[in-house]
């Protein structure tokens, strides 16, 4: 794929259609991998493509305009989804952030889509004045107020690439399944690595401190502890997102407790926990688990299209103050059974 930046050097902004770069809907090696790499945190924020204008197939003044993020996942979805197409990519700088999650922060939003349609010099490109969006990112784009600057009308596509071609073919016509949000297992599950990742990254600060107060404990941590641990991280990075149309309840960490605290009751069982000696330790663990698993299940709510910032914040409000409380209490509990 011949990338180049079109909202930045000006030589691809004078409106010249013989310097636009074409893109290929055929994915690479080098793509695949770099996919897999994103997804497990490898790199993630520098997995982008330039913004400015591309080209696929042989699209003339008449070619429909795609808009999307300059996230190269989001971006290699998106021309993958377009063989045999002639149309024109107007990809927004929308800091290495699918559509989605830039709509909601800003950067896929009016502003940002006038000032690349300016800089790319699309009206001397094209002869319609008509641009077609993500419906995802609709939360983040005045329509109205990019008329009223531009010229350009907005309309917005189907929910998935996978039926952006129907969508053109039937004259920008969304049937009621291609307005619908869904978030299969597959969908949940290809997010759940980068959410491990980042639990174990965060982990390693855990595991020192753990290293540490084994030079001075009377009852050292050693593999049970460990494990009781690593469940919990895997109950509210993994097992929550993935079971999370199963699990009672509506906030993520609410669901995130849930899991959390029967991996607890479990692992404790399994390990003797309840035995006389230990109800100190049980007592900690019960505490501190199951919040470790709704705290990590809570981080989740940015990758759901299911949420809303309003409703984000407000879970954060109520269930942040409950965790920090119980994971204090159960730490203290726990030291206390350790060190004496």
């Amino acid at each position: 794929m011949n990338q180049s930046c079109c909202c930045k050097k000006t030589e691809c902004c004078s409106g010249d259609v013989a310097k636009v770069p074409l893109v290929s809907t055929s994915l690479s090696f080098r793509d695949t991998l770099g996919a897999w790499k994103a997804r497990w945190d490898i790199g993630r924020m520098n997995h982008r493509v330039e913004p400015g204008l591309y080209a696929v197939g042989k699209p003339d003044g008449d070619a429909p305009v795609l808009v999307s993020a300059n996230y190269k996942l989001t971006f290699d979805t998106l021309r993958k989804n377009l063989s045999g197409l002639d149309c024109w990519l107007l990809i927004l700088d929308t800091k290495g952030i699918n559509v989605w999650c830039a709509a909601g922060k800003g950067t896929f939003g009016t502003g940002e889509l006038v000032n690349c349609l300016e800089a790319v010099g699309l009206s001397k490109i094209v002869t319609h004045r008509k641009l077609i969006l993500p419906q995802l990112g609709a939360s983040g784009v005045s329509a109205h107020e990019v008329a009223r600057r531009t010229g350009f009308t907005v309309t917005y596509g189907p929910v998935r690439a996978s039926d952006i071609k129907t969508f053109l073919a039937s004259g920008f016509q969304a049937t009621r399944e291609m307005r619908e949000v869904k978030f299969t297992f597959y969908d949940r599950l290809v997010l759940t690595p980068v959410e491990l990742v980042t639990a174990a990254k965060k982990s390693l600060l855990v595991f020192g401190v753990l290293f540490l107060l084994n030079l001075v404990a009377a009852k050292p941590f050693g593999l049970p502890d460990f494990t009781a641990y690593a469940g919990a991280v895997l109950a509210g990075a993994v097992f929550t997102p993935v079971l999370l149309p199963f699990i009672p309840g509506r906030a993520f960490s609410w669901k995130g407790w849930l899991l959390g605290l029967g991996w607890t009751v479990f692992a404790l069982w399994l390990s003797g926990g309840f035995s006389p000696g230990t109800w100190l330790l049980a007592a900690g663990y019960l505490l501190l688990l199951p919040s470790v698993a709704a705290y990590i299940a809570m981080n989740f709510t940015g990758s759901s299209t299911y949420t809303s910032p309003s409703g984000v914040l407000k879970e954060m409000k109520i269930a942040l103050p409950l965790i920090v409380g119980s994971s204090v209490a159960g730490i203290l509990l726990t030291l206390i059974h350790k060190l004496i």
